[in-house]
């Protein structure tokens, strides 16, 4: 890994967000679609916030150190404890910011908070086989292929065929409690 300090911070995403994420949003719309589908309005943010309320799903905007801008969202998402010790990753860069290598450096924030802070052993990331963009970043990452999963999300109208992409805890790794002895 490189010495150089990154350039973001990963920090958890709040209510006080919903202005500056709608905006974003909104004017990230040419990126994200067909790709993904992010809250715009502050009813629909309010409602989508609900779900990083028992901590199954945690979120995150990736924040330049210089500015303080809003470069992206990551979200890790359904995670399961117990033999299993994994979730999903869902992010998004912000088109003012796209470009720049700020998600890179943002998700390589959020694997070293899955893996060390949250103790998690697996993380995927599922991409549309067309989404050169997010194929190139997980593979850069280090995310292995592990398969094709047909009509796996419904986005913008339809169920979407994602490719499986998945990255396990550098050794040595220190478990969760919750993952049993036996």
């Amino acid at each position: 890994m490189s010495s150089t300090p990154s350039r973001v911070e990963l920090c958890p995403l709040t209510l006080a967000d919903q202005d500056e994420f709608c905006s974003l949003v909104r004017a990230s719309t040419a990126l994200h679609l067909p790709w993904m589908q992010l809250p715009a309005t502050a009813d629909a943010f309010q409602d989508w916030m609900g779900r990083f309320a028992d901590g199954t799903n945690r979120g995150f905007l990736i924040r330049v150190r210089e500015t303080g801008a809003a470069a992206g969202t990551i979200n890790i998402n359904s995670i399961i404890r117990g033999r299993y010790q994994g979730a999903s990753l869902g992010y998004a860069a912000f088109a003012p910011s796209a470009g720049r290598g700020y998600m890179a450096e943002g998700l390589a924030a959020t694997l070293r908070h899955a893996f060390d802070d949250l103790r998690l052993h697996r993380l995927e990331a599922n991409v549309q086989p067309a989404n050169k963009a997010s194929l190139g970043l997980v593979r850069r990452l280090g995310f292995r292929y592990e398969g094709l999963s047909p009509a796996y999300l419904y986005i913008d109208g339809a169920w979407r065929d994602h490719e499986r992409w998945a990255i396990t805890a550098p050794t040595p790794w220190t478990p969760d409690p919750s993952l049993p002895e036996i």
